[in-house]
């Protein structure tokens, strides 16, 4: 199987960077991958934030909390309501870095969100929608990954229908 196109040339249009698309930025570390991220959505006259999520920082617990949100009482310790970073980036941009350090089940859910836009609380009983547009950020090869089986196939392909641009190392 074939890995799809990658931009080796990180350039961007202005169609580009002012559409919803999803974009993933792939790169060692160091190259600027946080930095483009920041000037996309920053010319992307996008009204709501940039919302930044380390998701290596967080065990897959409390990751699936702070992406999705949890309701109080959702779990031991949820002793206040949480919004979670897809609903925090509504209008905006939400920035996943190390995308390539997410467990199966949470790229599960991730890709049950790409497909409606719709975000549930942990221990919530309803849904809200969300417009936030998504760029990742992976430091490895996120088709290498598929191919040892540690990354969603399907999952891949989802983020990847928009734009990959590789960042060479400096």
């Amino acid at each position: 199987e074939n890995q799809p196109s990658i931009s080796k040339t990180p350039y961007l249009s202005e169609e580009a960077i002012q559409s919803d698309l999803s974009i993933v930025l792939e790169g060692e570390t160091g190259v600027g991958k946080t930095s483009l991220a920041k000037k996309i959505h920053k010319r992307s006259n996008r009204v709501g934030s940039l919302v930044h999520l380390n998701l290596s920082a967080f065990s897959p617990n409390l990751l699936e909390s702070e992406l999705f949100g949890h309701v109080k009482g959702a779990y031991t310790g949820a002793t206040f309501e949480k919004k979670g970073a897809l609903l925090e980036a509504n209008d905006g941009t939400l920035f996943l870095d190390e995308i390539d350090s997410i467990s199966w089940d949470i790229q599960t859910k991730l890709l049950l969100f790409l497909d409606s836009k719709e975000v549930r609380p942990v221990g919530g009983s309803s849904t809200k929608k969300t417009s936030a547009r998504i760029i990742f950020a992976t430091g490895e090869s996120l088709f290498s990954l598929v191919r040892q089986g540690k990354f969603r196939k399907d999952l891949y392909f989802r983020i990847n229908s928009g734009l990959h641009l590789y960042l060479p190392s400096l």
